[in-house]
Parts: structure tokens; sequence; C-alpha cells
């Protein structure tokens, strides 16, 4: 079985998985280990977003 993941789906593997780490690992209730996880998911997103819009811009 061979899985072919594009970059962005990568990152967003990795985003989901690092941030279900952080919220059971950093936060003690069950909601807070929730909104911490969407959060910090939230910012890996966006850090990937980010990340492709500068390589962009310096790649011209």
């Amino acid at each position: 079985m061979n899985i072919n993941l594009s970059h962005f789906s990568a990152a967003v593997v990795f985003a989901l998985f690092a941030s279900i780490v952080f919220g059971i690992t950093q936060r003690n209730s069950t909601v807070e280990q929730v909104k911490y996880g969407l959060y910090c998911f939230a910012l890996f997103v966006g850090g990937v977003f980010l990340a492709g819009w500068v390589m962009a811009l310096i790649r011209r």
C-alpha cells in the first residue's frame, strides 16, 4: 500500500497529530484540551499558508 501525499496534505496530517498531542499534554480538562488542540491546529495550518506565500514571494 502506497500513500501519496502532497506537501500540503502532509503538513495538515502533521498539524492534526501534533495538535492532538499538544492539547492532551498541555491542558487538564477535556474542553480545554479540545479548544487548545483546535487553536494549535489553526496556527499550524495558518503557518503553512503564510510560509507558502512567503516562499512564493521570494521565488519571484
